[in-house]
């Protein structure tokens, strides 16, 4: 509760901005997932014509980060007007604030976790660490980088309308039953 209240009180000037992005990337209208794909299309595009070096896009992008930084909480309560903040906009708030905490502990969590697989197994975190970076490093090989950051940058920011919305449940479940499936008819012809 008090890191939630801490966030909050680090994300106030932000939290206009923070909840129509919600909005958007839970798709509460049907032309969200739309706008959201051609805006990050348009980004990748652009930065595919102007081709520029890591070092000038890691600088314009910090760059933009801080102007936004900078102007979003001074012109935010001007543009949304602060005397419109309600009671349900401030509970949206703190929830969508709350799920932030909850997500930085689950990470911090998989990474405690893969430290203790890495003292308690040594040989078990090595194999698979060996696996899963040789994996990543044969994607990587296979795919642009630009189109693979498009795609990563494309799952993240619809992964919150496409679980708000049940087509993560739907396919995981569909999955799950086809391997059920394939399952049951291997042990059938076992038998």
């Amino acid at each position: 509760a008090t890191e939630t209240a801490s966030l909050e009180e680090q994300l106030q000037g932000w939290g206009e901005v923070i909840l129509i992005t919600d909005k958007v990337l839970r798709w509460e209208r049907a032309w969200f997932p739309l706008a959201l794909m051609s805006v990050v299309s348009f980004s990748f595009l652009m930065i595919y014509y102007l081709d520029p070096s890591v070092l000038s896009a890691v600088s314009c992008f910090v760059m933009f980060l801080c102007l936004a930084d900078y102007l979003v909480p001074a012109l935010a309560p001007r543009i949304f007007g602060s005397n419109k903040w309600t009671t349900e906009q401030q509970q949206r708030f703190h929830e969508i604030c709350s799920n932030l905490v909850k997500s930085r502990r689950r990470t911090v969590g998989w990474w405690k976790r893969l430290f203790t697989l890495k003292e308690e197994k040594p040989k078990m975190y090595f194999m698979t660490m060996l696996f899963s970076l040789a994996v990543v490093a044969w994607i990587g090989q296979q795919v642009h980088n630009l189109f693979l950051t498009y795609l990563i940058v494309s799952f993240f920011l619809l992964f919150p309308g496409l679980n708000q919305h049940g087509i993560i449940t739907k396919y995981i479940g569909m999955a799950k039953r086809e391997i059920n499936k394939l399952l049951k008819h291997k042990e059938n012809k076992n038998e």
